[in-house]
């Protein structure tokens, strides 16, 4: 009996530890991406943002702040931020909404060849002459859906 409560104690004791190592792996990891973001890498940028949207990794959720990264690298011409940038503008997160810098975002998207930026556009032959699609709400749903989405991508790129 006493054998199994010392086994018991010692694996929430390694637990206790492996979170505290993984929770200081996160904070040096955070701290990496803060330091080339505000050396101007744009990729880093990007995941600062996209660690801003999504609240994780130990960064509180803030709209501002994402919206404020992002857009650094969307001046880099990072085309996920600048997708990103365009949905923000669209629904007036972190930002003030207007549709005229989200479509400008879209079309520097766009302009590189980004399938969905072309279809929110009606460039892409798929929607073009198309009847039954609706830009305005397609356009919508995106900007629902690419600030979460993209920002997942952005965390995975190396």
């Amino acid at each position: 009996m006493v054998y199994k409560l010392w086994v018991w104690r010692m694996i929430r004791l390694l637990a206790l530890l492996s979170l505290l190592m993984s929770s200081i792996a996160i904070q040096a990891a955070e701290n990496d991406i803060q330091q080339m973001a505000e050396r101007g890498d744009a990729l880093a940028q990007a995941k600062l943002g996209a660690m801003y949207i999504l609240g994780r990794d130990g960064v509180e959720h803030d709209d501002q702040k994402a919206a404020e990264w992002m857009l650094k690298a969307a001046k880099q011409g990072l085309i996920e931020a600048e997708v990103v940038m365009a949905a923000l503008y669209d629904r007036g997160m972190g930002v003030p909404q207007n549709v005229d810098t989200a479509t400008q975002w879209y079309e520097k998207a766009a302009v590189k060849g980004h399938g969905a930026s072309l279809a929110l556009l009606g460039r892409n032959d798929t929607t073009k002459g198309s009847v039954a699609f609706n830009y305005k709400t397609a356009r919508l749903t995106a900007a629902r859906q690419i600030p979460t989405e993209y920002a997942k991508k952005i965390l995975l790129k190396k």
